[in-house]
């Protein structure tokens, strides 16, 4: 492997065509060339200091046709993969090396299965772990009868809520969609799932601590208001609306078809209503109104979330906050960027393209002996880590 084999995967997965999952969150990289045969120069169009946490991210380890440079090689194993470290090419005894990677207390067995069927195995005695939970499939572990203490919660800042995906009928003018933002009863939907770790969320943006201490996200003029009164004034403009003679046909709402996507929708749709809005469960597939954005943030980059909710193709395009957004992009004084991301964020608040709901939910299971398996904010799980050296 040489530089310049890096740098032409990071090139294909940034490129126009490219349908890489953060392919959107490098808008300031202009060149990506390799200068030696062991070093790469990513040249950038205004500072990144988040960019690091980006190129780290697990969906941009360096794979060419199908194969990788990572610190583990796997072997099929039936329906498993066995994980075993790759030896240290720089060890001087290169036959210790390869025996200490070969030993079985090193590898890890990694099963594929359903969420039902991870935690029975995990109950069991067949698991050490389960990773990659959401509210979705979280009811699961409430009725699995498994040990609270071995539930481990990643406190991740990102987006979860549902995205508007038309601008049509009652979903047309930005105060109809800011009445159904007001009508969801946020910590009830929450306490549902029976999580305190879970928090509701009100704003567009993440509060996390950027690294150049930017702005503090901006909540809605409705957020001092308790449920009732929110409630009440949603209600007010979904009469107006119905005043005038005009209908409101049902929402659909697309959520993931499992306990958690049917206890979210049934907790939604009654608060719609609640104010005189019908509204309907549909596939994530399917043609919908709204539709749940469910994203951990990638790093701490303050603009990621409004670029996330302006102009993409599951959200609404609001084309003066769009502007905004592109202008503080290219802003390399950082207290100018400062004032425009505010700009932008009152902006696309006000137009109101996402309802958020909470903080993303994700969650792990762990037996004792996995120490290396540990809350963090990005809820990020390397297998090659899950069980810590001694120290």
């Amino acid at each position: 492997m040489t530089a310049q084999d890096v740098a032409a995967i990071l090139r294909t997965y940034l490129a126009t065509a490219s349908r890489h999952v953060l392919k959107s969150d490098f808008p300031e990289i202009e060149t990506i060339k390799a200068m030696t045969e062991t070093v790469i120069e990513i040249r950038l169009s205004v500072p990144q200091p988040a960019i690091l946490e980006l190129l780290a991210q697990p969906s941009m380890a360096i794979v060419n046709k199908g194969m990788g440079w990572g610190p583990m090689r796997a072997r099929k194993m039936g329906r498993a993969i066995l994980l075993s470290p790759v030896p240290d090419p720089l060890a001087e005894n290169p036959e210790a090396a390869e025996a200490a990677a070969n030993d079985p207390a090193a590898s890890i067995e990694l099963v594929g299965t359903s969420p039902a069927g991870a935690l029975a195995r995990f109950k069991n005695g067949y698991a050490d772990g389960v990773i990659g939970g959401r509210f979705s499939t979280l009811p699961y572990f409430a009725a699995s009868n498994i040990a609270r203490s071995r539930l481990v919660v990643d406190p991740v800042p990102g987006l979860f809520g549902l995205s508007f995906v038309r601008a049509e009928g009652f979903l047309a003018t930005d105060t109809n969609r800011d009445a159904l933002a007001r009508a969801i009863r946020r910590e009830r939907l929450v306490d549902a799932f029976g999580l305190e770790e879970w928090q509701e969320q009100l704003t567009l943006r993440p509060a996390v601590h950027t690294r150049d201490g930017g702005p503090t996200p901006m909540l809605p003029t409705w957020a001092d208001y308790d449920d009732a009164s929110r409630q009440t004034q949603a209600r007010r403009v979904v009469d107006a609306w119905r005043a005038a003679g005009r209908e409101i046909d049902p929402i659909r709402i697309a959520v993931p078809d499992s306990p958690g996507g049917r206890i979210l929708f049934a907790y939604v749709a009654a608060d719609f209503v609640a104010i005189g809005v019908p509204s309907r469960r549909v596939t994530m597939s399917s043609a919908a109104d709204l539709r749940l954005i469910d994203e951990v943030a990638p790093n701490d980059d303050p603009l990621w979330a409004l670029r996330r909710l302006s102009c993409r193709r599951d959200t609404l395009c609001n084309r003066e906050a769009q502007v905004l957004i592109e202008q503080t992009m290219r802003n390399i004084d950082v207290g100018q960027r400062a004032e425009q991301l505010i700009e932008a964020e009152v902006v696309l608040t006000r137009y109101t393209p996402f309802i958020p709901l909470a903080t993303p939910l994700r969650w792990s299971v762990a037996a004792q002996r996995l120490t290396g398996l540990r809350p963090n904010t990005r809820a990020q799980h390397p297998l090659n880590h899950m069980i810590s050296a001694p120290n």
